[in-house]
């Protein structure tokens, strides 16, 4: 698998990054190591999970995908060649979803703990809370860093100002800052007035940050579980409207001229935009997996990518520029 640098951590990360969410609960543990060691033998090292994953599904109870990952990574031996992320800032049972410093603390500890790590590579705050200061979360966040517990620092579903506050704080007390921003994303537009709340997803203003500032992103639920591919599945009310039917079928026809799924069509069109996105897959099924792995044999060109940027009703027009 190819790898790219990750900003300006110096780091070299898997281009696609495996989410983990479901291992553990829903996924049976033949599935979720099939599909992990079919990763990881395809030169993947980039594990995302959370400490809420996944305790809204039967017999979850939260931390478990953690664990799961953890329990995986002794069994082949191989935590010292893998990039994890985990993050923290939403309900679970047992703990309000906050980024106060007692919260970032405790709970950084249950969670090296749940995988049996001295340290996790990549610390995400989960949300934005904007009950807390600012300057409360971002020199705990710092002081995990500086003892060791953290590498690196992300944010995920973070407005383009509140991303930029955090980082002139840091910067201005010399704290470790958030070197990542992971939102929702995927190839169909929002529908103008539409909502995911609390998640928040990647538009143009981001698109635009990350150029300039040369900071990555990462997008969650890229191919909308299925609904690229699948006449069966519905999709989300704030995705309705002619302009994704537009653009679904624009995947499945460049798709069809190139031998490719439209979900290949979709993931190369993330990471090779401009900026490139690393995007999040999840999956129980290896073959899934392969044919998502499969898109690293497909670039697209520069003509191409204007068509599926310029497929929909109104063409641009149509972008929902603010989250």
């Amino acid at each position: 698998m190819k790898t790219i640098t990750f900003g300006q951590t110096g780091v070299d990360v898997s281009a696609i990054c495996l989410g983990t969410m479901e291992f553990g609960t829903a996924i049976s543990k033949d599935k979720s190591y099939e599909v992990l060691d079919m990763y990881f033998e395809n030169g993947g090292r980039f594990l995302d999970t959370a400490n809420i994953y996944a305790h809204w599904l039967e017999g979850g109870k939260g931390g478990d995908s953690e664990a799961f990952i953890g329990q995986w990574m002794r069994d082949r031996g191989n935590r010292g060649e893998m990039f994890i992320a985990t993050k923290l800032g939403f309900d679970m049972p047992g703990e309000t979803g906050t980024l106060r410093p007692d919260a970032i603390k405790s709970e950084c500890e249950s969670s090296l703990q749940r995988m049996g790590i001295d340290t996790i590579d990549l610390y995400y705050a989960h949300r934005d809370d904007q009950e807390t200061p600012l300057e409360e979360s971002l020199k705990a966040f710092d002081e995990l860093v500086a003892g060791g517990k953290v590498r690196f620092l992300g944010a995920s579903n973070f407005m383009a100002w509140r991303l930029e506050r955090a980082r002139d704080l840091s910067r201005a007390n010399g704290w470790a800052e958030y070197c990542c921003l992971q939102q929702r994303h995927s190839y169909l537009r929002l529908q103008a007035g539409t909502t995911f709340t609390p998640q928040l997803t990647i538009n143009e203003d981001l698109m635009a940050y990350s150029r300039a500032e040369g900071f990555p992103m990462l997008a969650y639920t890229p191919l909308l579980g299925g609904c690229y591919v699948r006449e069966d599945r519905q999709l989300p009310a704030q995705y309705l409207g002619v302009d994704s039917d537009n653009r679904i079928q624009a995947a499945r026809k460049l798709g069809g001229l190139l031998g490719a799924t439209p979900n290949q069509i979709v993931l190369a069109w993330m990471m090779q935009s401009d900026p490139p996105i690393i995007p999040i897959i999840a999956t129980g099924n290896p073959e899934h997996l392969r044919e998502n792995l499969a898109v690293e044999n497909l670039q697209l060109t520069a003509e191409q990518l204007a068509e599926l940027d310029a497929a929909g009703i109104c063409g641009e027009r149509n972008m929902v520029l603010i989250s």
